[in-house]
């Protein structure tokens, strides 16, 4: 029997219930009320074996084994599909997928050509009248919620504004997802000249900005086709009373495409949303292709930003990963009240040995690890060397790291040749090979088998960033207690405290000025790097992370009424049978109850709702 997603229906985006070839199917159980089933959502990372945080999703599950999981996982490629799944531990019962892809996008990816290309681009779509009239005005609203001007001033009128056009997007939205409910899906729909048509209208329409005025067909076309991939949850088979209607909590791993199916649930059964960012999605996007036609720009730029502050809005809680991520957060609207700052969790066991031995590192090493891009700024670094080698001839720099896709690979290239050119290779004699102060490594070979092994064998590791989120290479550096310069970019300085340096970006000569202030001063380096690793194993360790997600999901629950209907023995119902303490793992909670029925979104309990951390200690509460 094939286990792969099924992609074949027109329409409608059927998702896969099985698991690939080599992983067993995983038995599910019935829910008692001590039991929380979470509903994860992700976009390109776990279970995907090449999935994006797929490591942290797996650390949090692993980590939260009294609960259950059902994954609901949207791949990026057909690649990534069939390089299968992780391992997956016992308590997820379930793991449905769906392709967020299509040919054109798998053939630049250097894959082979799969069957939803064909699919998606279909602009056969077999609505009747009615349905084609509400698709259009949907859609119609939609488009012209992203042609609106936000307005620039502060005043309560502004605010008002702000206010009505965001309901305008949320209801075309829900529209739209109501409209693919009724009808088994989109896909054709949100390609088709109709769709086309009512973006051209909208940015043809007063008030609309100068780059949305300026679009030409072949932009609204591509503007189309990537609102449609946005958009492909909403025709998803996920939003059923056995699928996500059935969970308890759905925990979005990062915010747009990947909430959507969280907003759903929300909208058709009342689940709660926990949405977790360790980088803003919204931030992503205005980084990314930056050669594009301004009009595709603004439009995409208006979608994503009504699309997160819609999720912040309808988000139980939202956890940032930092102030840095937090900070974009409340700029895109959310409420300071749902915000519960959780850094990332890291395994510190890896880094353990080079922790609790720092004086085997060469005292006059430099270090940088990472991924070679040019985000990375190390021509400065390069530069700043030059500087530190004329106050410290005995030092030498070692960059370890490997280049990220082919502009990775160029820019390797050209960093090689500047080394080349700065620092010529140093002979002891007219007869000896020369020796380059600066080396290019990779991680896993004999000399440097892991990364902890790169950052053990320097004194002080140096972070060059012009472009950072938060800086985990920053804080395995501290697992390892060595001492950091870094620039001041993302989320650095609250990453390290007061226990490293940090210089300003793209300043080669303050680079360079704080590490042979390093490289001179033993004591201070020692000082610095303990100060960094009891940091470290302080705020950003696995269980540290998985402590704060096991609280805010009892904290979200106890707030949350109760969805179901319990009957007695004469099948009459049974309010009060199910209070929000029920939830909690502990002696008191008897045999759990039948579930008969869910009821909408709508449907609230008379029962008193206490919060989890006035509960009483029980046996089993963590």
């Amino acid at each position: 029997m094939d286990n792969r997603p099924s992609r074949h229906r027109l329409v409608r985006i059927r998702s896969s219930r099985c698991e690939p070839p080599g992983q067993r199917r995983l038995p599910r159980r019935e829910i008692g009320g001590a039991r929380v089933r979470i509903g994860l959502l992700t976009e390109g990372g776990y279970p995907y074996v090449s999935g994006e945080a797929g490591l942290w999703c797996d650390r949090l599950v692993r980590g939260l084994e009294q609960h259950e999981f059902d994954v609901h996982a949207l791949s990026h490629s057909e690649r990534q599909e069939d390089e299968g799944w992780v391992p997956l531990p016992p308590q997820v019962v379930r793991v449905r997928t769906a392709p967020l892809w299509d040919a054109a996008d798998d053939c630049r990816r250097g894959g082979s050509k799969g069957p939803v290309g064909r699919v998606m681009r279909s602009d056969r779509w077999a609505y009747g009248r009615r349905a084609r009239r509400r698709f259009a005005e949907c859609y119609g609203e939609l488009a012209a919620a992203l042609c609106t001007t936000a307005p620039q001033d502060p005043s309560d009128a502004s605010t008002e504004a702000s206010a009505v056009e965001a309901d305008r997007f949320a209801s075309a939205l829900y529209g739209l997802a109501e409209l693919a409910r009724d009808e088994d899906g989109l896909a054709g729909a949100l390609r088709s000249e109709t769709a086309v048509r009512a973006l051209e209208r909208a940015c043809r329409a007063p008030g609309a900005p100068r780059p949305a005025r300026e679009a030409r067909v072949p932009e609204l076309l591509t503007v189309a086709a990537r609102l449609e991939r946005a958009l492909r949850p909403l025709s998803l088979d996920w939003y059923d009373a056995d699928g996500l209607g059935a969970v308890d909590l759905c925990h979005a791993a990062s915010g747009g495409t990947a909430a959507l199916p969280g907003l759903l649930a929300r909208y058709f059964h009342g689940v709660p949303l926990l949405v977790t960012e360790y980088g803003v999605r919204l931030r992503t996007h205005y980084l990314t292709d930056p050669g594009a036609p301004p009009a595709i720009r603004s439009l995409l730029a208006a979608f994503h930003g009504r699309l997160a502050a819609e999720t912040y809005r309808c988000a139980a809680v939202v956890t940032p990963g930092n102030a840095h991520t937090r900070r974009w957060q409340e700029r895109c609207g959310a409420d300071r009240a749902k915000l519960r700052t959780v850094p990332p969790g890291m395994d510190a066991t890896p880094f353990a040995e080079a922790g609790e031995s720092p004086e085997c590192a060469d005292p006059h090493t430099l270090v940088w690890v990472g991924r070679v891009e040019p985000a990375k700024d190390l021509v400065s670094l390069l530069h700043a060397f030059a500087e530190i080698r004329k106050e410290e001839p005995a030092a030498r720099l070692r960059i370890v790291g490997a280049p990220l896709g082919p502009e990775g690979a160029a820019y390797l290239t050209h960093c090689k040749a500047l080394a080349a050119q700065l620092f010529p290779d140093e002979a002891a004699g007219p007869h000896a090979v020369g020796d380059n102060p600066v080396s290019f490594e990779e991680t896993g070979g004999p000399e440097l088998p892991s990364r902890a092994d790169a950052y053990a064998s320097g004194a002080v590791v140096v972070l060059s960033s012009v472009v950072e989120g938060f800086p985990a290479g920053l804080v395995e550096a501290m697992f390892c207690g060595r001492a950091t310069v870094s620039t001041d970019v993302g989320a650095v300085v609250e990453a390290i405290g007061g226990t490293g340096l940090v210089v300003p970006p793209r300043n080669p000569r303050a680079l360079a000025e704080a590490c042979v202030a390093l490289l001179r001063d033993p004591e201070r380096r020692e000082r610095l790097g303990a100060a960094a690793r009891a940091r470290a194993l302080e705020l950003f360790t696995v269980e540290q992370n998985v402590a704060a997600f096991h609280g805010i999901y009892l904290e979200i629950l106890s707030r949350t009424p109760v969805r179901r209907v319990v009957l007695d023995e004469a099948g009459e119902p049974l309010p009060f049978a199910v209070p929000a303490e029920a939830r909690v793992t502990g002696r008191w909670t008897g045999p759990a109850d039948r579930v008969v029925a869910r009821s909408g979104p709508g449907w609230a309990t008379d029962a008193p709702v206490r919060a989890a951390a006035a509960a009483p200690t029980a046996e089993g509460v963590r």
